[in-house]
């Protein structure tokens, strides 16, 4: 089934006791509702947040106030929402695959528990990454970038916007499976990190499709192969790490809602079916598709499963890489 007939099919049976009409504001609880997102305005995760904001608000006939609140790469807003006893309105989190699924399972600092501290209410979506180098390397497939490594063991890069982030995982993850080594390069975030790739200080980067693409359709960046297991329909061309003998390698950057863990299962399914009609918007969908999100939608349940599934996967990959702060 095609994405857009299952995100269409789920939000018509989730959300058919409102179809056709915006509710009414009384049902929903009184007060303010607001998003908060660990992250400055304009990345991916803020953006995200406020297209369905904005879609949210439309339905509600109420204002939706997404709140920034950035710090150790999400998961400063994440502590603070686990440890907050909200009184009033409705309080939401963008989840993150590193607050939710990865940070936890390496920083000391975090003690916040990503699967039972929150409640699941919708994915949003997830977004490739896509293995990249500097144009004037010219490594056209993933083989040749495995040669260069058992050529030159402990001697070839791999850049990240951070210890503990995808990118970071995602090289740990092919090192594993090719039997290769290589060095970690950590930056603070993707800018600076593709600079240093572009001008050839660095060799590689698993870096997130919402980053690089306009970096390789530019030509100053070469994609290699992008890293979920079925291409994304923005890059139809370009062939996946399982079609190029990693079979099964997926690593992607994926976005969700979820409330308090006290909010009621009621209210978490109300607004998860709200969010599965904005998702099937078809501006909604045009714009995600832009920037790469695709597989969102589906029941709480489903999502709550999906966050289980990350975090056991991405905390496989920490033990057998021994990936520490300190990495």
């Amino acid at each position: 089934m095609k994405r857009r007939d299952f995100i269409a099919a789920g939000a018509t049976a989730l959300a058919a006791p409102w179809a056709g009409a915006a509710p009414p504001p009384s049902d929903l609880p009184k007060g303010p509702v607001k998003i908060l997102v660990g992250w400055a305005p304009g990345g991916g995760t803020d953006v995200f947040a406020r297209i369905v904001g904005q879609k949210l608000s439309e339905i509600w006939g109420r204002p939706v106030i997404v709140e920034n609140k950035p710090g150790a790469t999400g998961s400063l807003a994440a502590e603070y929402f686990a440890k907050t006893r909200f009184t009033e309105g409705i309080n939401l989190l963008m989840a993150h695959v590193n607050t939710h699924a990865i940070s936890p399972q390496i920083f000391r600092s975090i003690t916040y528990d990503p699967l039972k501290d929150y409640a699941p209410i919708a994915l949003i979506g997830a977004t490739p990454h896509i293995l990249v180098t500097s144009s004037r390397n010219g490594h056209a497939s993933v083989q040749e970038v495995v040669e260069l490594c058992r050529k030159s063991p402990g001697k070839v890069s791999f850049g990240s916007s951070g210890t503990g982030s995808v990118q970071h995982l995602a090289a740990e993850m092919f090192n594993m499976a090719a039997g290769v080594k290589s060095i970690h390069v950590p930056y603070k975030g993707s800018g600076p990190m593709q600079t240093d790739l572009i001008g050839g200080q660095i060799d590689f980067s698993f870096d997130t499709m919402t980053a690089a693409t306009a970096q390789v359709r530019a030509g100053k960046m070469l994609g290699i192969a992008q890293t979920r297991v079925n291409r994304a329909k923005g890059f139809p061309a370009m062939p996946t790490m399982d079609e190029q003998g990693f079979k099964g390698f997926d690593a992607s950057s994926w976005y969700g809602v979820v409330g308090p863990r006290d909010m009621s299962r009621e209210l978490a399914q109300r607004i998860n079916a709200d969010i599965n009609r904005v998702l099937a918007m078809p501006d909604v969908v045009s714009r995600f598709d832009g920037y790469g999100v695709e597989d969102g939608g589906g029941s709480v349940d489903k999502f709550a499963a999906f966050m289980a599934a990350e975090y056991k996967k991405w905390g496989d990959v920490v033990r057998a890489a021994k990936i520490t702060e300190e990495s």
